[in-house]
């Protein structure tokens, strides 16, 4: 109980300040993880990044306020933290399909996102496999693509030729730690550095990119089942069932999959709370 009255206190503390900037930092202290692991919990938790979550509440109130009042447009816009009409004007319709200059003198249909609250669901009545690996740094080359965060599935356009690209690599992988990885890197901003890679000690060549990661403590979840929904449901399950009561959070490093002949594992880098 005492997680969830602090998730809910950081969205409160959210919601307090959707009209000033919202310091990221301080809601996580508040829920009491660091940064990165509150973002990507939230994000598995709620299904859309915090960001967004925060963007959908901003622009369902100014509906309201351009609704009920005799705000200007341009008024609501700095309410809310965009610093032009125009910019606010994209917005606005990209969420509600409609201009914010129609919404006062017409019954337009529109969408409201509303406050959001957790609540306890009992869970755990499966188990799961997982193993903690102390691993020193290494190297990865592949192909990259920056996903950008917009609350809908991750779906990288890579995806689309993913075999080419994987045949590509292959010819990098060489090290004991074989096989092809699928490395996320989560920004501040929510969006995703996503590569296609293999662990390498060869020299990168231009047409690839490397990343170094450093040396690390990760648990390694295996996941059993039909793909892709057995590696979603476990990706979900590592969230919002273990950290929770692991006593661990997530490190500031990438998470990646990393699939062989035999097995697929989710590499999830962690540090103790």
């Amino acid at each position: 109980m005492e997680l969830l009255e602090k998730m809910n206190a950081a969205v409160s503390y959210i919601e307090n300040h959707l009209e000033e900037e919202i310091h990221y930092g301080e809601v996580a202290k508040i829920a009491c993880f660091s940064e990165h692991h509150f973002k990507r919990m939230f994000s598995f938790i709620v299904g859309i990044s915090l960001t967004e979550y925060v963007r959908r509440r901003r622009l369902t109130l100014a509906a309201f306020d351009l609704k009920e009042s005799d705000m200007r447009v341009i008024d609501v816009a700095m309410k809310y933290g965009y610093h032009s009409p125009d910019s606010f004007s994209r917005a606005f319709q990209a969420l509600h399909g409609v201009k914010p200059s129609s919404v006062k003198h017409s019954d337009v249909s529109l969408k409201a996102f509303p406050r959001m609250t957790f609540q306890m669901a009992i869970k755990g009545d499966v188990e799961m496999n997982y193993k903690f690996v102390e691993k020193e740094a290494f190297t990865v080359v592949g192909k990259k693509e920056t996903v950008v965060s917009s609350g809908t599935d991750f779906q990288p356009k890579m995806w689309d030729r993913i075999e080419e690209i994987e045949e590509k690599i292959k010819r990098y992988d060489h090290t004991s730690f074989s096989g092809i990885l699928h490395v996320s890197l989560t920004k501040d901003n929510g969006d995703i550095d996503y590569y296609i890679a293999t662990a390498t000690t060869k020299p990168c060549p231009e047409e690839l990119e490397y990343l170094e990661i450093s040396s690390q403590r990760w648990a390694v979840f295996l996941v059993t089942g039909e793909m892709p929904d057995a590696l979603l449901d476990t990706w979900e399950r590592v969230y919002t069932e273990w950290f929770p009561t692991s006593g661990y959070e997530l490190a500031e490093a990438p998470e990646f999959i990393k699939g062989s002949d035999t097995a697929t594992e989710i590499w999830i880098p962690i540090k103790k709370k």
